[in-house]
């Protein structure tokens, strides 16, 4: 049971950001856009994880296409981890190179020429 004490931690979360989200309307505010008035690699990421409930795949990847190209391999982990009760780690050098990603793209999308990968509201 304490293997899964993060796993049970980020539901418990994910579901009071949900209830958040569909009782008041609200979203998380990006504390980092709030103080310096630029995307930060994470901005976009509640409202796109929202747009994928709505399984609305357009708009999530407007909001943020980092987070809706990495999730889908970051559940197949959790997934092989957890159901084939794997001990097998992801090696440094792929955290590393998702870290160069993570700070590439929040530099481009701070970028007038890049700024398709602003979070955008798709009307």
């Amino acid at each position: 049971m304490r293997k899964y004490k993060n796993y049970i931690l980020m539901l418990i979360i994910g579901i009071l950001l949900i209830i958040l989200h569909l009782r008041y309307d609200k979203e998380i505010p990006c504390f980092f856009y709030k103080l310096t008035g630029l995307y930060c690699p994470g901005c976009g990421i509640t409202r796109a994880l929202f747009s994928l409930m709505k399984l609305d795949i357009y708009q999530a990847f407007r909001y943020n296409m980092l987070v809706v190209i990495l999730l889908p391999f970051a559940i197949g982990y959790i997934g092989f981890k957890t159901i084939l009760k794997s001990d097998k780690k992801i090696p440094d050098s792929v955290w590393n190179i998702l870290l160069i990603v993570t700070i590439v793209y929040g530099i481009l999308r701070n970028i007038s020429a890049f700024s398709f990968l602003a979070p955008t509201l798709i009307t």
